[in-house]
C-alpha cells in the first residue's frame, strides 16, 4: 500500500507522526523552547525558537501530506494565523512596481492588505471570483490571488483555467483554500504555486486555535516565505501547533459530517419561500456547481442565504438554539451570523453565513426551520 492508496481518514489520522519509539508517545507533546543546546557550529535543525520548533515540524509534515499526498517536494510552513500566512505570501513575492490581482468578494480583511500593498508601491487590481472574472485584469500582474469558494458569497472559479492563464501570462498563483480544506480540494494538484489557509477554521475545527499555513512546491518560493516568517516573527505557539496536529486526526470525520449536513440543509432551505439568494456549491442547482464538481471532492460546511431584511435576520439568529451567533466557520459547533454587521462585505442586510457543525442533522435542520418560522411569525 502506498501513500496514494490510503483514504483521507487514514491519512488524516496518521499524518505527520514520527517513527514509533518504544515507550514514547505516538504524538509527542508540545516543545516549549526559545533556544536549544547549540555547541559548535549551528548545523542542526533546531537553533532558535523563532526559526524552527519540533512541534511545528510534525504539524507541517502532516499538513503537507494532506495537501499533496505522496509528494516529497512540497514544503509547508505554519503561521500564527491565517492572515499571517496570507501576508507572508503577498509580501514575500511582491515588490514595488508589481501588480497583484485580488478578489472583490474574498475574505473581509483583504481590503486592509490593499492599503498596505499600495503603501509599498504595489498595484492592486480587483475583480469578482465568479465567472473567472479576475482573468480580465490579469495582464502584466505578478501574482494572482484567488479564493474559491469565496467567503462569504460562495462563488467558485475554475482553478485549472486560472492557473493556465496566469502562468501563460507570467504570473504566480496563490489559492486561499480555507473553506474547502485539502480534503475538499488540492490547489497544488490543480497547478497553483501556493496553497494557503486559515487553519483557525475547518482544519483545526474546534474554535480554540488561531493558525495558518502556506504550502508550495518550489523550494525557492518556500525559502522566501520562510524568510518572511522569520523576519516578522509570525510564528505559532507550540501548544497551538500541537492542538492543531491533534485536531487533524478527526478532520475527515468532521468534514464529511459537516458537508453532508450542509447539503441537506441547503436542500431544505431551497424549498422555503422566505429564503432567497441561497448558495451552496454542492447543490446541483447552484450556479457554481458544475465548476465546483470538477475540482472539489467535498463542498465545504458553509451555506449562505438571505432573509428579507436585517430585522428578520437578527430575529432568526436569536431564535436558534443549537447554533451560536459567532463569526468564523468550519467548527464542530454550528455558527451563523448576519454578515453585514461587519461592514466589509458587499452583502445585503439580511445576508446569513451559516457554518454547519457536527450536530445530528435532524436536530440542526429542525432548529433552523423552527427559527425561520419564529422569525417570520414575529414579522
Amino acid at each position: 500500500m502506498t501513500d496514494m492508496d490510503i483514504g483521507d481518514g487514514t491519512r488524516a489520522v496518521r499524518a505527520g507522526l514520527p517513527e514509533p519509539v518504544k515507550y514514547e508517545p505516538t504524538l509527542p507533546g508540545p516543545v516549549f523552547a526559545a533556544h536549544f543546546h547549540l555547541p559548535g557550529d549551528p548545523t542542526g535543525p533546531y537553533t532558535y525558537g523563532r526559526d524552527e520548533n519540533p512541534t511545528w515540524t510534525h504539524l507541517e509534515r502532516a499538513i503537507g501530506e494532506l495537501e499533496a499526498p505522496g509528494e516529497q517536494d512540497v514544503e509547508t510552513l505554519v503561521f500564527a494565523s491565517g492572515m499571517a500566512a496570507i501576508s507572508a505570501v503577498l509580501f514575500s513575492q511582491l515588490k514595488a512596481g508589481d501588480a497583484v490581482v485580488l478578489p472583490t468578494d474574498g475574505y473581509q480583511a483583504l481590503p486592509l492588505l490593499h492599503e498596505q500593498l499600495r503603501a509599498y508601491g504595489i498595484e492592486v487590481r480587483t475583480a469578482p471570483t465568479g465567472g473567472d472574472g479576475q482573468l480580465a485584469v490579469l495582464e502584466g500582474a505578478r501574482l494572482l490571488w484567488i479564493e474559491t469558494p469565496s467567503n462569504p458569497g460562495l462563488d467558485v472559479c475554475d482553478i485549472r483555467r486560472m492557473v493556465h492563464e496566469a502562468h501563460a501570462a507570467g504570473a504566480l498563483v496563490a489559492v486561499d483554500n480555507t473553506l474547502a480544506t485539502p480534503l475538499g480540494q488540492r490547489p497544488l494538484e490543480l497547478g497553483a504555486d501556493f496553497s494557503v489557509a486559515s487553519d483557525t477554521k475547518g482544519m483545526t475545527g474546534h474554535g480554540d486555535v488561531l493558525l495558518g499555513h502556506v504550502s508550495c512546491r518550489d523550494p525557492r518560493r518556500a525559502a522566501e516565505v520562510r524568510r518572511w516568517r522569520k523576519v516578522v516573527g509570525a510564528i505559532p505557539g507550540p501548544m497551538e501547533a500541537w492542538l492543531a496536529h491533534r485536531s487533524l486526526a478527526t478532520l475527515q470525520l468532521r468534514i464529511d459530517r459537516q458537508c453532508s449536513t450542509a447539503l441537506s440543509l441547503a436542500q431544505v432551505l431551497a424549498e422555503r419561500a422566505d429564503v432567497t439568494g441561497l448558495r451552496y456549491p454542492g447543490l446541483p442547482s447552484d450556479p457554481s456547481h458544475a465548476v465546483a464538481a470538477r475540482q472539489m471532492r467535498r463542498f465545504g460546511p458553509v451555506v449562505s442565504f438571505e432573509l428579507a431584511d436585517r430585522k428578520r435576520a437578527e430575529r432568526f439568529l436569536e431564535e436558534l438554539r443549537l447554533v451560536d451567533d459567532a463569526t468564523s466557520f468550519g467548527g464542530v459547533r454550528s455558527t451563523a451570523e448576519r454578515r453585514g454587521r461587519w461592514g466589509g462585505d458587499a452583502v445585503a442586510e439580511g445576508f446569513i453565513r451559516f457554518s454547519v457543525g457536527a450536530e445530528d442533522p435532524e436536530d440542526l435542520i429542525a432548529d433552523v426551520l423552527r427559527a425561520l418560522d419564529e422569525a417570520g411569525a414575529a414579522g
